[in-house]
């Protein structure tokens, strides 16, 4: 998977000697340079490496001063065009800050001026361009004039009156790098000329002219010293390539480190991956880890802790259940990430760095060794005893199977505490129910499940810690159709301590299950409430901001109406100050009452209109009232009459509550005859219309937009009006009225159907209409 996101083959050939170290300053470097190029991925996206040759053999020829060929030059080419792009992305664009790549990036050498000539002076690896240098150019200036000449020769030749009967076709071919032309063998030695080849049957002969014989030897001597300008361009190129060999070397081995890092990078936004915390004192904690090769869409994740409270972990379980799964993600994980790999888990996951990490997993059973299962995993196990200590993770699929149940078990069990002595970091699956009791009863060791759901017959793949498994052989044995007798006969014949520690277990799952359930109940119960809160708070600041708002603008509106009061006060003060000297009486009246006309105005502006409220007795006050309970300052209806007391109910929203009469203001009373008012209104209303309201409505000469709105109207005043039918004329014309108002019907709700009119009633110009 990680050769696959490299795009180079020396990256890939990198990738493919991938190991893991043992040294957390080597890993933790390794994990920020897969972090870091990670990060340059999501801001930039992702960098190609493709087109990167491998150069090496080419630098080394350099070094010893020997000319490349032109395939070897344009090699170098690709990589310097490359190391141009990859730098870009490195320098430029968003700041990526000093990041473990930035050194990396920084001292790529492009090398522009010769990646320039080589791609000036060489076309393909066949073809040097002609300006590549001014004799090349000359000298292929001379041979383009010297294969015009021959061509004009023979084509005289060709159509000449004397050679047309002796040649085959009328066409100039080439025979070992000379124009020839194809002859009947009859007149070989008519013709006159060199003969070059002939064709299979012997009836052609290829023959070059005496004519163009110095003109071909011309061409030749051209062609060799064309060959010669070629090697001096490419020494030259090769000359200047080879004093840049430090600048190649670094740039080809720059690239190939770059595209297994963001190889590595690749793999972990692939996988979803996070970088994983090391420490040096045996402590793993995976949160949520999925196996990087079973398909993301159904892998469940996993969590799994050792090396904390307890430093052995057996699991117990079904088959398929997911122990090994288990066993696998524990080891890999710890692989990748020794390794420099992210890990497909939470961010915070946890690793601890191992010198050396055992399995034994798996059926390796050898015919050609003579080894049985319980051998074979014997061999391996005896293997890893001898190395295994404190710095070792150790990993046992079925550990004691093969052999007899009971002295599987207590070899198991002497294994486990051999081990568990060393203090090494072990995890084991089992199916015996002495490792379980070994388990719970053993300080530093730890059960744990998988578990399975014994009505779907099927495993959760969740792993549960601190827990033993359950046997569920009889569930299983039950719900697959096996006889209840049958069942009964076999739990007969378990043991009394073997019956009770299953019970044990059965009731500990039970309330596992009982607390998980709890759990979520809870969790989503303080979910609601966060909600709420949070709906609280921005209830508030919105309230707040309101509020702000309006005093804001009250106090701008104040503060204008007063400066405007000011400066008509200080010109009608003016105007007194005026008429009173020449006792103009009539013009200050005047001006009085138009002053006291804007105060008023300004005092209507300023003031607030306050709603009343009165104290009730209890006589007065009925169920249904809308009143303000003042002690909640909430307004609330009431829901029963006062008692002697004064005691009365009110709901307030969803709260209802006993309040005293003392304590209520009145706001509305809940008048009992607004049915009956209200009906009474209605009659009057509709026996109005009904003798106002004509039965036909006439749309003739009206545009669409304008009968739309009196159609909508009539339509209201004619159902109010109870008439149980109408005509509306729309004449015929176009038919476009007639589609519209029949569009209108259909979207009324209160009419029932509607059809043309027949004859006598108006026929297609009228629509008659029924209400329901």
């Amino acid at each position: 998977m990680l050769k696959n996101q490299a795009g180079s083959e020396l990256g890939r050939n990198l990738c493919a000697k991938l190991k893991p170290m043992s040294d957390l300053e080597k890993i933790s470097a390794a994990q920020a340079e897969t972090r870091d190029a990670l990060s340059r991925i999501y801001k930039k996206g992702s960098l190609s490496f493709n087109g990167v040759p491998d150069i090496r053999g080419a630098i080394k020829l350099l070094e010893v001063g020997s000319s490349l060929l032109a395939s070897e030059l344009l090699k170098i080419s690709s990589v310097l065009t490359a190391t141009l792009r990859v730098k870009s992305y490195g320098t430029t664009g968003e700041d990526t800050g000093e990041d473990s790549l930035a050194e990396r990036f920084s001292l790529l050498a492009p090398l522009s001026p010769l990646n320039n000539e080589i791609q000036r002076c060489i076309i393909s690896e066949e073809e040097i361009a002609d300006d590549a240098s001014p004799g090349l150019k000359a000298v292929r200036r001379q041979i383009h004039i010297t294969n015009d000449k021959i061509r004009d020769q023979l084509n005289s030749i060709v159509n000449s009156k004397e050679a047309k009967d002796m040649l085959q076709d009328n066409l100039i071919t080439m025979r070992n790098g000379r124009f020839c032309l194809p002859v009947k063998s009859e007149y070989k030695s008519q013709f006159g000329g060199l003969i070059h080849d002939q064709s299979s049957k012997g009836s052609t002969i290829f023959m070059e002219p005496a004519a163009v014989v110095k003109l071909n030897n011309d061409l030749a001597e051209l062609q060799l010293k064309e060959a010669k300008e070629i090697e001096k361009v490419l020494a030259e190129l090769s000359a200047q390539a080879g004093q840049n060999t430090e600048e190649l070397t670094y740039n080809i081995n720059t690239l190939t480190e770059l595209d297994f890092i963001f190889a590595k990078a690749s793999l972990a936004k692939v996988m979803k991956a996070t970088e994983p915390l090391f420490n040096k004192r045996g402590y793993i904690n995976i949160k949520k880890g999925r196996h990087p090769l079973i398909d993301p869409h159904v892998v469940v994740p996993t969590d799994i802790h050792i090396g904390d409270d307890f430093t052995l972990l057996v699991i117990t379980g079904p088959n398929t259940g997911g122990k090994t799964v288990t066993l696998k993600t524990v080891g890999l994980f710890t692989l990748m990430g020794q390794a420099g790999l992210h890990i497909p888990a939470f961010d915070g996951s946890e690793l601890a760095v191992f010198n050396e990490v055992f399995a034994d997993i798996g059926d390796e059973q050898s015919i050609e060794q003579s080894l049985s299962t319980f051998s074979s995993h014997m061999t391996n196990t005896v293997r890893i005893l001898k190395s295994a200590d404190k710095n070792s993770l150790c990993l046992f699929d079925e550990l004691g199977a093969g052999t007899d149940p009971t002295e599987g078990a207590a070899l198991a069990m002497a294994i486990l505490n051999h081990l568990h002595a060393k203090g090494t970091r072990t995890i084991a699956t089992t199916h015996y129910s002495e490792l379980k009791i070994y388990a719970l009863s053993t300080p530093g060791v730890s059960n744990a499940c998988c578990e399975f759901d014994v009505e779907t017959l099927r495993p959760t793949y969740r792993l549960l810690i601190g827990i033993p498994g359950k046997s569920n052989a009889f569930a299983i044995s039950g719900k697959l159709g096996l006889s209840s007798d049958i069942i009964e006969c076999a739990k007969s014949y378990i043991g009394s301590n073997d019956k009770t520690f299953e019970d044990v277990i059965s009731d500990l799952e039970e309330k596992r299950l009982a607390m998980e359930r709890e759990e979520m109940r809870i969790n989503e119960m303080k979910a609601e409430a966060e909600s709420f809160r949070n709906k609280y708070k921005e209830k508030t600041e919105r309230l707040d901001a309101q509020k702000d708002k309006i005093l804001r603008e009250a106090n701008e509106q104040a503060r204008d109406i007063l400066q405007e009061a000011k400066d008509y006060a200080d010109q009608t003060i003016k105007k007194f100050n005026k008429w009173g000297i020449s006792g103009n009486n009539k013009e200050m009246e005047q001006e009085r009452s138009s002053l006291r006309e804007r105060l008023g105005e300004r005092e209507n502006k300023l003031s607030v209109k306050k709603t009343v409220k009165k104290h009730v007795q209890n006589e007065e006050i009925l169920v249904g009232d809308k009143v303000l309970v003042l002690s909640l300052n909430l307004e609330g209806v009431v829901c029963s009459a006062p008692n002697p007391k004064g005691d009365l109910k009110v709901r307030m929203g969803a709260m209802e509550t006993n309040v005293n009469v003392k304590d209520v203001q009145w706001i509305s009373h809940q008048e009992k005859t607004v049915d009956k008012e209200s009906k009474t209104l209605a009659s009057k209303i509709s026996i109005n219309k009904s003798m106002s309201i004509h039965p036909e409505l006439n749309l003739i000469g009206m545009r669409v937009d304008e009968a739309l709105p009196e159609l909508d109207k009539y339509l209201d005043d004619a159902y109010i009006s109870h008439l149980p039918q109408v005509t509306i004329i729309h004449g015929r014309g176009t038919g476009a009225l007639k589609d519209a108002v029949h569009a209108h019907l259909k979207r009324a709700g209160f009419v029932k159907s509607y059809r043309l009119g027949t004859f006598g009633e108006g026929d297609g110009g009228v629509t008659i209409v029924e209400f329901k």
